[in-house]
């Protein structure tokens, strides 16, 4: 992914062996990672029991703050695509417990139907 991809909110997947390598260190002893999109710096990180969301933050991105959402606490989600002006398509995640979503955007560029599939995939199980 370039900069310039990256600076337009443009989501790419990542190969599982690059997840692995950087975070498989908080896996359950049961767990493994099934997807991983990146979003400039940010990660979305479905794993077979949870989404995980990587903010890296800081100038060199080597502090980083990781949330952990167990499938079962995901109450709802709903996506909101690009329009024709609205150049930013949205996905809001509700967590049990809390009142207000989790929200990411993104560039209409990232299918976020494919990103919808695949959290419901895991949700509705």
């Amino acid at each position: 992914m370039g900069l310039f991809d990256g600076l337009m909110g443009n989501a790419s997947e990542l190969k599982m062996e690059e997840v692995q390598k950087e975070f498989g260190h908080i896996l359950s002893k049961t767990e493994r990672f099934e997807k991983a999109y990146k979003l400039i710096r940010d990660l979305f990180v479905f794993t077979d029991k949870r989404l995980i969301l990587v903010d890296k933050q800081g100038l060199s991105g080597k502090k980083v703050e990781i949330h952990s959402y167990p499938y079962k606490n995901i109450t709802h989600f709903s996506i909101e695509t690009a329009g024709t002006f609205d150049m930013d398509a949205e996905l809001k995640i509700w967590i049990s417990g809390s009142a207000l979503p989790v929200q990411k955007k993104f560039n209409k560029s990232l299918n976020i139907y494919e990103l919808q599939s695949v959290l419901a995939e895991y949700v509705l199980k």
